[in-house]
């Protein structure tokens, strides 16, 4: 049963990995958008990660005493939308252009960040990957076993 977890765990984080980089692709492509369907620049997206029970902490859980269930992975609880306020630029020959002062708001994503998420993401994924095909080779070893 341990081994279905262990493979059940590892498939969750890549599902979720997975999605975190579309997510930044997303943000990547819409770097300089400053027009949306629903009016403004373009606002960064984020991936909300929530742990299932049976994760690292629920380990940490068990080893201080506290009971908890078997490990089930993780899930994406939402894509939410990113607060902090847009970049603003002088160039009164933008379309987008305030027409008075001349102020262009562009959207709240740094690329730098996303780089740097992305390639997280990818370690993440990858480290997840390895993992898998861990608990598979044991399962297939296990049977091996038994012949």
């Amino acid at each position: 049963m341990r081994m279905f977890q262990a493979l059940e765990t590892s498939a969750s984080a890549l599902t979720t990995e997975r999605l975190r980089m579309d997510v930044i692709a997303n943000n990547l492509a819409n770097y300089r958008t400053t027009r949306t369907a629903e009016g403004g620049p373009y606002r960064r997206r984020t991936v909300v990660v929530e742990e299932r029970p049976g994760t690292f902490a629920s380990a940490l859980a068990r080893q201080a005493g506290r009971p908890s269930e078997p490990g089930l992975g993780v899930r994406v609880a939402q894509i939410a939308t990113d607060p902090s306020p847009f970049k603003e630029v002088h160039d009164p020959t933008h379309p987008d252009a305030d027409p008075v002062t001349g102020i262009v708001r562009l959207p709240n994503v740094d690329l730098l960040t996303e780089i740097t998420d992305l390639m997280l993401a990818q370690r993440m994924y990858e480290a997840n990957l390895t993992a898998l095909n861990a608990a598979k080779s044991m399962a297939l070893r296990a049977l091996e076993i038994g012949r």
